[in-house]
């Protein structure tokens, strides 16, 4: 089982490219080369393989990520399940875990939803999804400031408050409130019960 996240970026047409295509390709270098793993193409929209366990930390670390340039979003479909042909690029393999996450993505445009999940498990599906629109309702609020602490927190899970002050050049009573108005501690327990369902399926 596998995980593809398929995605584009939200406002790209008001940002240089610049200012967002290295931060994603060195992101998406740790999950290995492109085009196997990972494309980027028609400019804003892209195709990442993950594992299944770390499919929805790695979708919230890129939107996270992405909101640290002001003004950017993201809009991420992920769809879990079976590769069953490996193209010569991530965009050219197939199975039903890349048709569940493109089919997923194409909704979420009329829905106006920027994440959702489908496993090919509909409970599983109705559950997570309600989760992630809720969670959504502050994280598409995220301001630079809080996604640059939700980045830290992500990618350096046991730095105490002082060592994230340190990183980000602010005080410790600062971090703790950015903590707080990020709400990472919802975000770490929605990704905690995720890993659960996952793997207990």
């Amino acid at each position: 089982m596998i995980a593809i996240i398929t995605g584009d970026i939200i406002n790209s047409e008001n940002h240089p490219s610049a200012q967002w295509i290295d931060l994603l390709k060195n992101y998406f270098n740790q999950f290995g080369a492109s085009p196997m793993n990972w494309e980027i193409y028609r400019g804003d929209e892209f195709q990442l393989k993950v594992t299944e366990k770390n499919a929805l930390f790695t979708a919230i670390r890129i939107k996270a990520m992405l909101k640290t340039i002001k003004g950017l979003d993201v809009r991420m479909g992920i769809g879990i399940g079976l590769e069953t042909y490996i193209g010569t690029g991530v965009t050219e393999s197939n199975g039903p875990a890349y048709q569940r996450s493109g089919r997923n993505f194409e909704t979420l445009k009329e829905s106006k939803i920027n994440l959702s999940i489908a496993t090919g498990e509909k409970a599983y599906d109705r559950t997570l999804n309600l989760m992630l629109r809720l969670a959504l309702d502050f994280m598409d609020d995220w301001s630079v400031v809080s996604a640059e602490i939700v980045t830290l927190s992500l990618d350096y899970p046991h730095y105490s408050q002082k060592e994230i002050a340190q990183q980000l050049g602010i005080k410790q009573s600062a971090v703790s409130q950015r903590l707080k108005r990020a709400r990472l501690d919802l975000v770490l327990d929605v990704l905690s019960y995720y890993k659960e369902l996952i793997t207990s399926k």
